[in-house]
């Protein structure tokens, strides 16, 4: 097998990982070249990035030592479950879509029982501007063959995470739980703030109080102001829900804060010093009203 790669899917990042490769160009397919109304722009896409453009997954895929899975998250099991087929035996297939790690490992198992190898692949930042120097994670038992060839791909920001298909995805997905929904969060205040006419004030307020420290010590004093105020706090929070609901702008985000809250404090536990027991206080809590 020779060092043919291929990329199933060109959608943001495959263009963005393309563009500008060093050696042999890459392969692709995607989906939509087979829509009437879009199959223009995806050659003019394939043509700009300077990769050999193909109208089926089965001769884009041909001969390939590797292929690059990144579809879209809906697509990303399915798009395992129809190629794995297609696959030459001992080719990598290095998924590289945002899912939940049992999603991973079922696509895991089709990739291998079709005799190719499978990676489950992290990527932990945007796709622009950092293109082949984005952070990716890698693990599962091929992960080391997988780093090699990234590497020589040009990809400059690879780090294996455990030999355990999912860990790698785990990261990412439990970490989107705090980046995502600080994004959320934020439209959500700047919205409602705006339609208040306290935009300025609320802003000016939050750049005086938020302190600069480090994610640890943040999560080690939200997780002990839940604790110790839970109660007080989702008191104050369905008051918020009130605020935003007369405003208008929604209040999803402030309706789940309230219930997370009340969740917690409700317990009465005491807080211990440092996360790792705060954390372990709560789970050992959690555990013991489910038994």
């Amino acid at each position: 097998m020779g060092d043919k790669v291929t990329f199933i899917g060109f959608g943001e990042a495959g263009r963005a990982f393309a563009t500008g490769w060093a050696g042999a160009a890459p392969s692709a397919f995607d989906i939509i070249s087979g829509d009437p109304g879009q199959r223009s722009a995806q050659l003019m896409a394939y043509d700009r990035a300077g990769v050999m453009g193909h109208e089926s997954a089965a001769t884009a895929l041909r001969g390939a030592s590797a292929a690059f899975c990144v579809v879209t998250a809906d697509q990303a099991l399915i798009a395992a479950r129809d190629y794995a087929p297609l696959l030459a035996a001992g080719a990598l297939w290095l998924d590289m879509n945002s899912v939940a790690p049992d999603t991973k490992r079922a696509a895991a198992a089709a990739i291998e029982a079709a005799g190719g190898r499978y990676v489950d692949v992290a990527v932990m930042a945007p796709v622009h501007p950092a293109a082949r120097a984005v952070p990716l994670l890698l693990s599962g038992p091929h992960a080391d063959e997988a780093e090699e060839l990234l590497v020589g791909c040009g990809f400059s920001n690879v780090r294996k995470a455990g030999t355990e298909i999912g860990r790698a995805s785990a990261i990412k997905m439990v970490r989107s739980v705090l980046v995502k929904g600080l994004e959320a969060l934020t439209a959500e205040c700047v919205l409602a703030a705006e339609v208040a006419g306290v935009c300025d004030e609320v802003l000016a307020s939050l750049d005086a109080s938020w302190r600069e420290t480090s994610w640890t010590e943040r999560a080690d004093y939200n997780l002990d102001r839940m604790i110790v105020h839970g109660l007080r706090r989702a008191a104050e929070m369905d008051e918020v829900v009130k605020t935003l609901d007369a405003l208008g702008t929604g209040s999803a985000m402030a309706r789940a804060t309230a219930e997370r809250q009340r969740d917690i404090g409700k317990r009465h536990l005491r807080s211990p010093a440092g996360l790792g027991p705060k954390i372990e206080a709560v789970l050992a809590n959690g555990r013991d009203q489910a038994a």
